[in-house]
């Protein structure tokens, strides 16, 4: 289904390496959020009021965030597509780093305010009122978030995109929290033990470990984390490929945003070859590193002797 809406409202929608096509898909992926979330929050509260269920009140507030994180996302893709100023000559592709950290930390606070609301129903317990409209909307609920999870990680996937990726396990955490809610509407009915606020209490400490995980991996990004050995690799068999080049050092990786990659490396090239045919290879080396990694690539060339020792650095 998801791919029909692609194809449906995003032109090029193939090109995902041009950023206005990014844009698209992430604005996209925000509207359908939006919808969903607005669907969800409605029918929850409103069941949630009549039933008078803090499991359900509760997760129909946390749709309501989720909602706000969509928009969140939508304000991200446009910022992080304005075109390197003065202040940001690699451009602005870190705005979806911060995006993504808002959403983790807005999934702490909804965690947090869960598990603060439900602990009190230990103490100050409600009667709940059973009805087939609870169980219906919380099956849906179930239905729509693992769907948004779905698309999300199809979105995310497609563009390399975290603020998608974010959503997609803030989506799947929800599935699961509604579950809980589910199984303790259905329990509360048969004993007075206060299981709607156990499951609310379980469900928040959930959510804040989602959220925490999300933020830590973001941090980590905008902190400099070390890049993944894979990526490494492809970088010295793309380059090593190339005509004259023998020896890769000193590699360096710059991570401006999901497809703003920049990398510089030293090339090891026999210093007694041609000079225009050793630029050649260089020129070579960082096209098909932009081509096969989508990154932009600086190499220094370093020449080395016959018998292997560098001349120059």
């Amino acid at each position: 289904m998801i791919e029909f809406i692609i194809r449906r409202f995003i032109k090029n929608y193939e090109d995902t390496d041009d950023k206005h096509v990014r844009e698209q898909y992430s604005i996209l992926g925000g509207i359908l959020g939006i919808i969903c979330n607005l669907f969800l929050f409605v029918s929850k509260f409103l069941v949630g009021m009549m039933s008078n269920s803090i499991g359900i009140l509760s997760d129909a507030f946390n749709n309501l965030t989720d909602m706000g994180s969509s928009f969140i996302s939508i304000i991200s893709a446009k910022l992080s597509n304005r075109p390197p100023d003065k202040e940001h000559p690699f451009g602005h592709g870190r705005f979806e780093y911060l995006a993504s950290l808002t959403i983790s930390i807005i999934i702490l606070v909804v965690g947090y305010k869960l598990c603060e609301t439900s602990i009190g129903k230990f103490f100050e317990p409600e009667d709940m009122e059973f009805s087939y409209w609870n169980i219906g909307v919380l099956v849906i609920s179930i239905a729509v978030k693992v769907w948004m999870c779905i698309y999300n990680r199809y979105i995310g996937k497609k563009i390399n995109s975290g603020v998608n990726d974010a959503t997609a396990a803030d989506s799947i955490t929800d599935a699961i929290a509604t579950t809980g809610v589910l199984v303790a509407t259905i329990a509360q009915q048969f004993t007075t033990l206060p299981i709607d606020a156990a499951a609310g209490t379980a469900i928040g400490l959930m959510i804040m470990y989602a959220g925490y995980g999300i933020a830590k991996d973001v941090i980590n990004i905008l902190l400099g984390k070390a890049p993944d050995p894979e990526l490494i690799r492809g970088i010295v068999a793309t380059a090593l490929n190339c005509p004259h080049v023998v020896g890769v050092h000193d590699i360096r990786i710059h991570d401006y945003g999901p497809g703003r990659l920049m990398i510089s490396l030293h090339a090891e090239v026999p210093g007694d070859g041609d000079i225009y045919a050793l630029h050649d290879a260089i020129d070579t080396a960082e096209y098909e590193l932009q081509q096969k990694l989508g990154c932009s690539a600086v190499i220094h060339m370093d020449p080395v002797s016959p018998d292997g020792t560098k001349t120059a650095h």
